[in-house]
């Protein structure tokens, strides 16, 4: 079965700056891929590539199967790209707006989806508003509707959630798992590390245009977590006694993290604060996420 996305030695240059620097991924069919990687790292041009808005430099990426270049017609069927900008026309209602996206790709009576989709996105009560007078969340919701008006296999979310409040985030979000379990390949780039770590089976991290860490997202926290322990914690005393200042990693407010080589290490902590004639307020074990691999692998590169 070929791959939902392949991407083989691609590269993007731009005058003197190399965008993409032969980045070679394959997305299969039915993921939650994660994409990441801070700004500049190559991310959108990746995508622009798949969405055959820019011709890259060198290699080769397809679509289902499709090359973007030489059976572009085909590819773009099979793709849905939810921008990260902003992008409407002001003239048209949300409706008009979907049918319109409709005609691009040749679908007539599609009001049947156009309102299925309205529905999950909820926007029923704003199917006639003009796109000018919706929030800048229900605008993000229409670009979703947009993306998936002609029904791809394989949808990417560059930063979907930017500006959209909490409670539009998660019905957002519930909705992507759904079309995810009905076999939709989902390729997801954000920020909010938090989200991808939920959501994203799978993850890759860019760089400066190339690809530095691709694994699981259970196999990346797994290996963070096998690193270091760290725990947590606030005294009973404004001032720290000298052998837990000397061990603290960081501090916030009255709030004191320190790293463990092993949990072992614990007794012999809580044996210095009860030494120091202190007392134990608050202690938390913290467990690495998502963002710290992301800052690691980083900083590592």
């Amino acid at each position: 079965m070929t791959a939902a996305i392949s991407i083989e030695r691609l590269s993007k240059r731009y005058g003197d700056l190399l965008a993409l620097d032969e980045v070679d991924l394959t997305v299969e069919r039915g993921e939650f891929f994660g994409l990441l990687g801070p700004n500049g790292a190559g991310k959108t041009t990746l995508i622009s590539i798949l969405a055959g808005l820019t011709r890259a430099s060198g290699g080769r990426a397809s679509v289902m199967g499709h090359d973007v270049v030489t059976d572009y017609r085909v590819a773009r069927r099979e793709l849905g790209v939810v921008p990260q900008e902003l992008v409407f026309d002001p003239f048209f209602s949300v409706r008009e707006t979907l049918r319109m996206q409709s005609g691009y790709f040749g679908l007539r009576r599609n009001d049947d989806w156009i309102d299925e989709l309205l529905a999950s996105l909820d926007l029923s009560g704003k199917a006639d508003t003009n796109m000018r007078a919706l929030s800048g969340g229900m605008k993000r919701r229409v670009l979703v509707a947009q993306a998936l008006v002609h029904k791809p296999p394989v949808v990417v979310l560059d930063e979907p959630t930017a500006g959209v409040d909490v409670a539009l985030r998660q019905g957002l979000w519930a909705f992507i798992g759904r079309l995810n379990r009905a076999g939709h390949t989902i390729v997801l780039t954000t920020h909010y590390l938090e989200e991808a770590e939920a959501l994203c089976n799978r993850i890759a991290m860019l760089k400066q245009g190339r690809v530095v860490a691709l694994d699981t997202t259970a196999n990346l926290l797994r290996a963070a977590r096998q690193g270091h322990k760290t725990v947590r914690l606030r005294l009973a005393s404004p001032t720290l006694p000298a052998a837990i200042a000397a061990r603290a990693h960081t501090r916030e407010a009255d709030l004191v993290s320190i790293v463990l080589d092993d949990y072992a290490d614990l007794e012999s902590l809580l044996a210095e604060v009860r030494l120091a004639g202190d007392s134990i307020l608050e202690l938390d074990v913290v467990q690495p996420d998502l963002q710290d691999v992301f800052l690691n692998v980083m900083k590592r590169h």
